[in-house]
């Protein structure tokens, strides 16, 4: 029996250590949690302190109080009602109810005044002093939306009005092309004075005549291979003495220069007169009309044929064909001029030519052109400078590509290139007939399917794979419509005034102006009694 119970009690002195232990563990474990969260607490003050600093500089920037951030903030009802209630001025003034927009403005300064008032003295505005203005406002705000000022409404009218503003503004500039287009075609009073003086000059002035006659001796230069040759057709007598003018006032040797002008019967004895009695720096003038020319009629050249055309004249010169459907711009008679057209023939025109450099009449040159005669053509019979740095200058733009004719024989994405300085090669000219593939589009377009407007677009089809590139300072354009690159300029060895603000126009643009001008004598007698300055 004393076995059992001295068993039965050492089991008990056993457990007694073992709860003293589990005590001592848990209590080191609830030291540790407090200790940790005491660090917590400790780490966490910081993030505390820099909350309300940020939030301090949040409100510094968008001028907001701790007022307005209360939900029962009067200051920012008010703020709310003043940006609605301008808003509805705009509206109000749009629908030319002045009366109600004034009662709103009236108001946001009654309103503007409050808030004012309120951040001079630095204390937050009470609902007992905006109770009024609130009250007020909140009215007003409730009669504009019974006078339909809501966002749905008014998105609607605004549609309406941008729509009859788009249909505005394409009528108004219909009218200013139509205009602009009616001013480039009209003759100005001095030149055409300049005209008629020099006619009468010519016939009453037996000197002048002899003078040309005594000039005889430059016929041998006139087919002198040897010299540089430069064409112009034009019935614009002071453009025409712009080109010769410039091209001589920058060449290094003006006596090798050879120009051959053409004209039309009415401003032929004008052109001779002129030329006649003004010097060039020695360069060779010579003057011819187009109407001389025996081999030009209407058997050989497909434009006479045209000409001759009912249909054809109708739709140039009354424009009532199509009802007005076609644009002025492709309606302008000069497009069946001779003068335009010449460009085709050179060597019918100069036929003891071998290379000549073709000059617009809107064109200045501004450095010497020798170089141009010894560039090699590698065959190929047009010089040109290619324009297709955008895609608006391929061929694409000029030609109709739903016509199965141009379709199967032009490259859309082509590179285009500009008339009004070309080199000619007339030997290559001649032996490629070039002339006959341009009469062939002439007369594939008799009704006017393939091309609308201009010489361009022929001279794209006659010229096609016979067109070799020169360098792009050789002719900058863009001095009649648009803004040229200041480098471009000061590189250019032709500036081409093409467009329809001429320099010699009233719609010239200014800045360019000075580029031409100072190429025309204006103390010249003549000049000086037509009112040119």
């Amino acid at each position: 029996m004393r076995r059992r119970a001295t068993d039965f009690r050492r089991p008990v002195r056993r457990r007694v250590p073992d709860a003293l232990w589990w005590a001592l563990c848990c209590a080191v474990i609830l030291l540790f949690v407090y200790i940790l969260s005491k660090g917590n607490k400790i780490e966490s003050r910081p993030a505390l302190i820099k909350r309300p600093y940020k939030h301090d500089k949040i409100m510094e920037s968008l001028n907001i109080t701790e007022e307005m951030l209360s939900s029962n903030s009067v200051t920012r009802q008010l703020n709310d009602q003043i940006s609605l209630a301008k808003a509805f001025v705009v509206i109000a003034k749009e629908s030319n109810n002045l009366q109600f927009a004034w009662e709103l403005s009236a108001q946001i300064h009654n309103s503007q005044m409050l808030l004012s008032n309120a951040a001079t003295r630095r204390v937050p505005l009470t609902t007992r002093e905006t109770e009024r203005a609130i009250h007020d406002m909140a009215l007003l705000l409730y009669q504009a939306q019974q006078l339909h000022y809501d966002s749905a409404n008014m998105i609607m009218r605004f549609k309406a009005k941008i729509q009859a503003l788009e249909e505005q503004m394409n009528s108004v500039s219909e009218k200013s092309s139509k205009y602009g287009q009616i001013a480039a075609e009209e003759v100005p009073k001095s030149l055409y004075c300049l005209g008629v003086r020099l006619t009468t000059e010519w016939f009453k002035n037996f000197n002048l005549q002899k003078k040309l006659k005594d000039k005889r001796h430059v016929e041998m230069k006139l087919k002198d291979n040897n010299l540089n040759h430069f064409c112009v057709f034009s019935d614009n007598i002071l453009a025409t003495s712009v080109v010769v003018n410039s091209t001589a006032m920058n060449s290094k040797n003006p006596n090798m220069i050879v120009f051959h002008l053409v004209t039309d019967d009415i401003n032929y004895a004008a052109m001779k007169a002129w030329f006649t009695m003004n010097d060039f720096r020695g360069v060779t003038v010579e003057v011819q009309k187009f109407e001389d020319f025996s081999w030009l009629n209407a058997s050989y050249v497909p434009v006479l044929k045209q000409l001759q055309d009912s249909e054809i004249q109708s739709y140039y010169f009354s424009g009532n064909s199509d009802e007005g459907r076609t644009p002025i711009k492709f309606r302008n008679p000069k497009y069946l001029s001779m003068l335009n057209h010449l460009r085709f023939y050179i060597p019918e025109v100069f036929p003891a030519l071998k290379k000549v450099v073709f000059l617009d009449d809107d064109v200045v040159v501004q450095k010497d052109l020798s170089g141009l005669f010894s560039i090699d053509l590698n065959e190929n019979v047009n010089g040109a400078v290619e324009t297709c740095m955008e895609t608006f200058h391929r061929y694409h733009k000029y030609l109709n590509y739903s016509h199965p004719l141009i379709r199967a024989h032009f490259d859309p994405d082509a590179c285009g290139w500009a008339f009004g300085m070309n080199v000619f090669d007339l030997v290559e000219w001649r032996k490629k007939n070039v002339t006959g593939i341009y009469h062939y589009w002439q007369e594939k377009n008799a009704d006017r399917t393939l091309w609308k407007l201009g010489t361009l677009p022929p001279g794209l089809l006659t010229f096609y794979g016979l067109t070799e590139p020169l360098d792009p300072s050789w002719h900058v354009l863009g001095f009649g419509y648009t803004n040229v690159d200041p480098q471009l300029i000061e590189r250019g060895a032709v500036l081409h005034f093409n467009g329809n603000s001429k320099p010699w126009l009233k719609i010239g643009i200014e800045k360019y102006k000075p580029l031409w001008e100072k190429y025309v004598e204006y103390s010249h007698p003549l000049l000086q009694q037509c009112n040119f300055h």
